[in-house]
């Protein structure tokens, strides 16, 4: 049954839909301008907070709390390694990493370096640095966070799948009340918009693919009828289920990921390719720190170029946090902490790193030969580089297909998300729910992409994640404030003031504290007992 905050989440959304409809310049001038004013003025935050964010997975990483695990003591995983990754990469990254593979590291080299100049040596090297950094440790430190907070409270706590369930430490029973549903309400508007931005993306990608390849006009209609098309596709998949519908997409997706990879590994510059992933990630390690707090007070430029670049990423990550959380922590359920933190920070990254080392340097390498590629759309930058190769036609078309697999396996978990949000955090959603939502998400796709193109998109994301990075500050903190409690009660401190007496077993971690005092007060009154008979004899 719906929640009141399905209403207040939905009238919000409708209302920005009739807005954009009824006014569409005016809508993008003050969105623009809304946009502006959050990256010059709070663009830091974004930066310490995310960055504050990757240190905490660490501590929790490296500490005896990550022994803890996500569910009652002996629970095991639901699913395999490999469709686990799967499924919480297609919702994490998906269109996204295919829409910016070679467009992003071409755009550095070529139209607006972040420092070196264009089509140098070094340009290149801070093209692909920013790119690891831009889809590395900090985007999935975000992503891990939520999650790991929803899937603790919910099986560890046995609380509802619901971001305000998280803020109880902190706020107690208020959460319950109206703070409670204005967090999960904007959760859900975070959720929608995040996930309409990135269909937007992917519907502009996959006509551009079309136009290019095979001359199909790239008109708002064209873009409207994809998106509708994917729309029945997407909400037959989720009301068949996470197992027989998402997973199978998603490892799907996976496959194909894989396979256009190898082929363009092997299609590509390949020596030099390995050459620059491992040249770069020495780089990406080496400025690792002076990036994350890279906000260049005394470069207006290099300042510019920042809020273009990091903090819209930033901003995306941030709103798409709720919905990828709340999915990553549905499929999470019997892991530890820390196996759930090192596999959700490092495997996506690493691959995220390898995608951007074989696609950036196909399109750097193709536009350093070809400067016209560098004025082509952004959208079709990945089939004007494939154009420069061997087989491009074949990559392109798996990369089409590609984009339109990750456009379904995002909709899809993101709707089952929204419903479950809607319906009080329940795991079994209803149909009819899923369907309003994913009829909303695609709704506000096609009003954004009409009201604006890319730049309107791009303006909702910035805007509705300011407040939504103040709430994952409170989420953040408040979990590590849980954990670090059980972590006591467990016997799991940083610095532990007693340890077992010579002979005496540790307790395991996931031993009820109860149970164990009543053990031990047990074998302190056998050992009382033995000692008396051995007295009387």
């Amino acid at each position: 049954m719906v929640t009141p905050v399905f209403w207040i989440a939905l009238a919000t959304t409708l209302v920005l839909i009739a807005v954009a409809l009824a006014f569409p310049r005016s809508f993008e001038k003050a969105s623009t301008a809304t946009r502006e004013f959050i990256a010059i003025n709070f663009g830091w935050l974004y930066l310490v907070i995310i960055t504050a964010m990757v240190f905490v997975c660490l501590y929790l990483i490296l500490t005896p709390l990550g022994k803890i695990r996500l569910g009652d003591p002996g629970t095991k995983p639901e699913h395999s390694t490999f469709s686990w990754l799967a499924m919480l990469f297609s919702a994490g990254m998906g269109i996204g990493l295919v829409f910016y593979g070679a467009a992003e590291p071409l755009s550095h080299f070529a139209v607006s370096a972040p420092e070196a100049k264009l089509y140098s040596r070094q340009a290149l090297r801070d093209a692909l640095r920013y790119s690891f950094f831009h889809y590395g440790i900090h985007a999935w430190a975000v992503y891990a966070i939520v999650a790991l907070a929803l899937a603790y409270f919910q099986f560890r706590k046995k609380e509802r799948t619901l971001l305000s369930a998280t803020l109880k430490p902190l706020f107690g029973e208020k959460m319950e009340g109206i703070a409670g549903k204005v967090v999960d309400a904007l959760t859900i508007v975070a959720t929608v918009i995040g996930v309409a931005t990135t269909l937007g993306f992917g519907a502009a990608q996959i006509n551009g693919g079309f136009h290019y390849l095979f001359g199909v006009p790239v008109t708002r209609f064209i873009q409207l009828g994809i998106i509708i098309v994917a729309t029945i596709i997407f909400l037959i998949d989720a009301a068949s289920g996470i197992d027989k519908g998402v997973k199978v997409l998603s490892n799907t997706a996976i496959v194909f990921s894989l396979v256009l990879m190898v082929l363009a590994l092997f299609l590509g510059p390949t020596v030099r390719i390995f050459n620059m992933f491992i040249s770069t990630t020495g780089d990406y390690l080496n400025n690792f720190i002076s990036m994350s707090f890279q906000s260049a007070p005394y470069a207006p430029s290099e300042q510019a170029w920042i809020r273009k670049w990091t903090i819209l990423y930033w901003a995306w990550w941030i709103s798409w946090s709720p919905f990828v959380g709340v999915f990553i922590a549905r499929i999470s359920k019997g892991r530890t902490v820390r196996e759930f933190l090192t596999y959700v920070l490092v495997i996506p990254t690493v691959f995220s790193c390898i995608w951007f080392t074989i696609f950036g340097v196909m399109s750097t390498d193709s536009v350093a030969a070809d400067h016209s590629l560098a004025r082509m759309p952004i959208e079709t930058a990945l089939f004007g580089t494939f154009s420069h190769y061997k087989g491009g036609m074949l990559l392109s078309l798996i990369a089409i297909a590609l984009v339109l697999l990750f456009f379904v396996t995002s909709a899809d978990s993101a709707t089952y998300v929204l419903a479950m949000e809607s319906e009080n955090g329940t795991l079994q959603p209803h149909t009819r729910v899923m369907t309003v939502w994913g009829v909303i998400v695609a709704s506000i796709a096609a009003v954004l992409l009409f009201a604006g193109g890319l730049d309107a998109l791009q303006n909702a994301l910035i805007i509705v994640a300011l407040p939504f990075a103040l709430i994952l500050s409170l989420v953040t903190f408040s979990v590590v404030k849980e954990l670090r409690y059980e972590g006591a009660q467990m016997g799991l401190e940083i610095k532990p003031e007693t340890y077992p007496a010579k002979g005496e077993p540790f307790r395991s971690y996931e031993d009820d504290p109860a149970q164990v005092q009543d053990d031990s007060a047990q074998g302190e009154g056998d050992a009382q007992q033995a000692q008396g008979n051995s007295a009387q004899v």
